[in-house]
């Protein structure tokens, strides 16, 4: 090759690949199938144009065929070639992710409510680690739960089992700023 074919040749390949473009349409494209997937309430959040809006409802209303469905989700995808991509990524991740964060808070004061029932040994901990606590109003609590506790391990067959004083403990450590090294 001479040094005007290399030229030529460097030219001709600078933007992405045909293949490239592809991967990067058939993921816009799935995009959009996730994004059909979910409750219109949740997909009006994500400020998409009216058109793209309309084409999801329709996509959401197609049962029948599975071509169709197919065919509409196609066409929503290269609508949203036009779209914010990455706002729309970004707010699904944060759906995703927000939620699992959430979950993983409250199991993490559920089981830091069951703790509290069980020893008081968790309770020195917890004072030690959250300062700014109602000592006295969190210790009733306690006390009122581990009451109840007793009272539903002696109910008979089929009898519902007290629960008030036991929420009540797990709504009064959800207004607590705990971090996770207080749930140990």
């Amino acid at each position: 090759m001479n040094e005007n074919q290399e030229e030529f040749a460097e030219d001709m390949f600078e933007g992405p690949s045909k293949s490239q473009v592809k991967r990067e349409l058939l993921a816009i494209t799935e995009l959009g199938r996730e994004i059909i997937a979910l409750p219109i309430e949740k997909i009006k959040k994500l400020d998409l144009d009216e058109e793209i809006l309309e084409q999801i409802k329709i996509a959401q209303k197609i049962k029948a065929t599975t071509e169709g469905r197919r065919r509409q989700s196609a066409y929503v995808g290269k609508l949203l070639r036009n779209a914010d991509i990455e706002a729309i990524k970004q707010k699904l991740y944060e759906w995703e992710n927000g939620s699992k964060a959430i979950t993983a808070q409250m199991h993490m004061y559920e089981n830091l409510r069951d703790r509290l029932i069980e020893s008081d040994d968790h309770l020195t901990n917890l004072l030690d680690s959250v300062p700014v606590i109602d000592i006295q109003q969190l210790r009733n609590l306690i006390r009122a739960a581990r009451k109840e506790k007793i009272q539903n391990s002696q109910l008979q067959e089929g009898k519902e089992p007290q629960k008030k004083a036991y929420r009540a403990l797990f709504q009064f450590l959800k207004t607590l700023p705990l971090s996770e090294s207080a749930d140990e």
